[in-house]
């Protein structure tokens, strides 16, 4: 029995899938970040590698299990020259596997199946990708935090935390939101936050979103929460409406699927947001995700001992 391993990279996570030659998902793991681009190719490559062990691990294999081939769908191996850099580093490092690098928005489609289909992602990032019914695909966002991640956990933090900063400069007293995000940062003031997110921005906005999600959800919600969310729900329906524009799908019947770490994580934003996707898309079938984009990823990496074992013929 031969196994592939099927990566989804991006900039918080890196979620692994172990599957048999005969689609059998045997284990799920889940590593840090892996975009290069935000954190390194040592750290994506360190991410990929501990997430292939735990899952070794967690299938009782053996830790030199050999795998056949795998792919990695991850978050900036867009451009040529990053997917070659992690192409390499991968194939040191798994020295008997085929590979195959793409993007987190590909893995992402593959997940979607067939058909027309736009995908929103909401996570550390944000993006939305898509394919239309004469198969010609697209994407809209992911520009990335310092040009724009609308509606991202990152885009969230930030404007949480503005808020915040406006509210005492206002009143001279931090409110409710504010203490809630000094505590959870454990910075004592607001020269501390900022010093820390001009030195990492990525380690202090997107760990916000969770502060954000539970105060708008609150029996007596938190009005700046809820302020904060409902902002970004349009800004995420803005972001699927212009894909839709360009991929022709707008009064079209299609599949959108939502996904992300942000997803599952607040009942108002997740209202706001399919409220506003309803409108904009009302012929569109809206859930989730067929399979999780590292099983999609698993499964791509299965075609490539298919067409192996076929050119071997």
């Amino acid at each position: 029995m031969r196994f592939v391993f099927g990566f989804d990279g991006g900039g918080t996570k890196t979620d692994c899938v172990l599957m048999d030659e005969a689609g059998t998902v045997k284990a799920r793991s889940q590593g840090g970040p892996s975009n290069p681009l935000r954190v390194g190719f040592g750290a994506a490559l360190s991410a990929v590698r501990e997430a292939a062990k735990q899952a070794v691990a967690q299938a009782r294999m053996p830790a030199d299990l050999p795998i056949a081939a795998l792919c990695a769908g991850l978050a900036g191996a867009g451009p040529p020259e990053s997917a070659e850099k992690i192409r390499s580093l991968l194939a040191a490092e798994f020295t008997q596997s085929k590979i195959e690098i793409c993007t987190d928005l590909d893995v992402t489609l593959a997940a979607a199946g067939d058909g027309p289909v736009i995908v929103l992602l909401a996570g550390t990032g944000s993006f939305a990708v898509g394919r239309n019914m004469a198969g010609t695909t697209a994407r809209a966002g992911g520009y990335g935090s310092q040009i724009g991640d609308e509606g991202s956990a990152y885009d969230i933090g930030r404007r949480a935390v503005l808020t915040a900063m406006h509210t005492n400069d206002r009143t001279g007293e931090d409110s409710a939101l504010g203490q809630r995000l000094l505590r959870e940062l454990g910075c004592g003031g607001w020269q501390e936050v900022k010093a820390r997110a001009q030195a990492a921005s990525d380690e202090v906005f997107p760990r916000l979103f969770s502060v954000v999600a539970a105060l708008a959800d609150l029996y007596e919600p938190d009005p700046d929460a809820q302020t904060i969310l409902a902002a970004a729900a349009l800004d995420l329906t803005t972001l699927a409406e212009n894909l839709a524009e360009r991929l022709q799908l707008r009064q079209k019947k299609f599949v959108f699927a939502k996904t992300g770490g942000m997803m599952g994580r607040s009942k108002f934003l997740e209202a706001r947001l399919d409220e506003r996707l309803r409108a904009a898309f009302p012929e569109a079938d809206i859930g989730s995700l067929r399979v999780p984009p590292a099983e999609a990823a698993a499964r791509l990496a299965l075609r490539l001992i298919v067409s192996g074992d076929s050119a071997g013929n």
